[in-house]
């Protein structure tokens, strides 16, 4: 599974993982600096490359990226060798907040339950009130109880993070 390491030092499935605007990705073309280097994604999802002008990203996988920089790059390389990895995960984040050893912002690189997510973060305070945590997902509130969860009760409230989630810890 061809993995890269993304902001937080966490790795980038390059097979699996779609490729958002603000992600920096980190471009090679073997023997070709002038095509190589980190190129952000732009806020419509494309990328601009030297002499080639936009190409797509957005969605797309850094290997599917690299299939097409390949195939485009034909016009000016014989038989381009491309590699692309995530270099920065700026598309996909989270928050967690409140009374948690390391609060801020987090890259979602992966599927992450609450439990992990906040493991993540260094663990509760000492007076965190762990049966009050909520998740903040748009205009809903989902509450969490630590506690249960560690104790393997009521599992079904360990839901996946999803980007742009808030996790605040009272």
């Amino acid at each position: 599974m061809p993995s890269a390491p993304a902001a937080g030092g966490a790795p980038v499935d390059s097979s699996s993982y779609k490729v958002g605007a603000s992600d920096v990705l980190l471009i090679r073309v073997w023997n070709e600096p002038e095509f190589s280097g980190p190129i952000a994604v732009q806020q419509n999802g494309n990328i601009t490359m030297p002499l080639i002008g936009d190409l797509p990203a957005g969605g797309k996988t850094p290997v599917e990226i690299q299939e097409i920089l390949a195939k485009a790059l034909t016009k000016y390389v014989v038989k381009p060798l491309v590699t692309v990895t995530v270099q920065e995960v700026g598309s996909k984040k989270y928050y967690i907040d409140g009374l948690i050893a390391r609060p801020g912002e987090y890259a979602l690189v992966s599927p992450i339950s609450i439990l992990e997510a906040i493991s993540k973060a260094g663990g509760l305070q000492d007076f965190a009130n762990s049966k009050r945590i909520y998740i903040l997902r748009g205009d809903k509130r989902i509450y969490f109880n630590y506690k249960d969860v560690l104790r393997g009760k009521h599992m079904e409230q360990n839901i996946s993070i999803e980007p742009g989630d808030h996790i605040v810890v009272p």
